[in-house]
């Protein structure tokens, strides 16, 4: 893709660029998996569940590192010291600050979840670890929206 991608014209009708548009889009499908991968988890279906919520966690990422860094590293970061005071600034460094822990927390809870850290590493209670990753995620995810709403919505 070329640097011209966060400049694209979106698709969702507001007055956001491709980029914004496909990370709400990917987030709102990743927000529905991870749901849907908890109320597996309930169900007892573990195996389905750590298949439903790796890929969310993947789609997931895919958005953060595609769209995401890039976006608040090239538009977002530049203003902070200046116009912090600006709704869309505030509440996209707030969500980026809340997304960055949430991230990578979610990351190393699927990695667990797939046996893919030193032993040392392992926890045993699932339970506290992926109820707080899916509560963070979810505060995270409603934190991007408000940001999409701000920045795309509310502004002129």
């Amino acid at each position: 893709m070329s640097s011209d991608f966060y400049l694209w014209p979106g698709f969702l009708g507001t007055r956001a660029t491709f980029g914004p548009d496909l990370a709400l889009v990917l987030i709102l499908i990743s927000s529905t998996l991870f749901t849907i991968g908890w109320q597996l988890a309930v169900h007892k279906r573990y195996e389905v569940h750590r298949w439903m919520q790796t890929s969310a966690a993947i789609i997931n990422a895919s958005a953060v590192l595609v769209v995401m860094v890039g976006s608040f590293w090239g538009f977002t970061l530049p203003k902070i010291a200046s116009h912090l005071a600006e709704p869309a600034v505030w509440v996209t460094t707030v969500h980026a600050f809340i997304g960055t822990i949430t991230f990578l927390f979610g990351v190393f809870v699927v990695l667990r979840a797939n046996k893919l850290v030193p032993q040392a590493l392992r926890f045993k209670n699932y339970k506290l670890f992926m109820r707080t990753a899916y509560s963070l995620y979810m505060f995270a995810a409603l934190a991007g929206v408000a940001v999409y709403f701000v920045t795309y919505v509310l502004t002129a």
